[in-house]
């Protein structure tokens, strides 16, 4: 299963449509505006909230909450290192590796890879491709990228 994020290029805040692999919109993705820290809300199709990203304040590097259905389901926390951006993921049991700022990473259960996300190149604004082994993980599998995405953002 796949899905692509595409970044709307001309909006206030970072927002995104996310489509399935046959072309059809999926989810939209809208940051709040004027807020503390980065809020960010993912919809369906019939504008209900399926997840949220809220950046914990006060924190030495960036770190969010990931919410799913009003629950906290995970969290991300930038690491701090030298060369590359690395996280500490607590999530599902997930653990991420690969090139974040490439946006060329894979999400691994075990020693099994559940996502592989990737950039589209040569497109207006930013595209991301997100394969998924199992379409049960493709709700937290989004919202995992879009925190990471913040997290790469948000320094």
């Amino acid at each position: 299963m796949r899905l692509l994020i595409k970044q709307r290029v001309f909006s206030w805040t970072d927002s995104y449509d996310v489509y399935d692999e046959y072309g059809d919109r999926k989810y939209f993705v809208k940051a709040e505006f004027l807020t503390l820290g980065h809020q960010i809300h993912v919809y369906d199709t019939q504008n209900r909230e399926v997840g949220c990203i809220r950046q914990k304040l006060m924190t030495l590097l960036p770190e969010f909450r990931i919410e799913m259905d009003g629950m906290e389901c995970g969290s991300i926390q930038k690491k701090f290192t030298f060369l590359r951006p690395k996280y500490g993921v607590d999530c599902n049991g997930w653990r991420v590796e690969g090139d974040f700022l490439g946006w060329d990473y894979d999400v691994y259960a075990g020693c099994s890879a559940v996502i592989h996300i990737s950039k589209e190149p040569l497109h207006w604004g930013d595209t991301y491709v997100l394969d998924f082994a199992d379409p049960a993980d493709e709700k937290m599998g989004l919202l995992l990228v879009i925190a990471i995405d913040a997290a790469n953002c948000s320094e």
